[in-house]
């Protein structure tokens, strides 16, 4: 499934967003092990989906 993501930051604020999943993710390694690799998941798939944007036009 696809989803459209819209940030008023752009591509910046997803990038926000997948390092502040990866840091929760290594606070609940621990206490919610599955949570973690959840958040983990999410963050590659945002990631890779940024890595597969055409790079920004100057």
């Amino acid at each position: 499934m696809a989803a459209i993501l819209r940030l008023p930051g752009g591509t910046r604020d997803a990038s926000e967003l997948v390092e502040t999943l990866l840091v929760a993710a290594q606070a609940r390694e621990t206490t919610a092990p599955a949570l973690a690799a959840r958040w983990r998941t999410l963050a590659d798939n945002i990631g890779d989906g940024l890595d597969a944007l055409p790079p920004p036009k100057q």
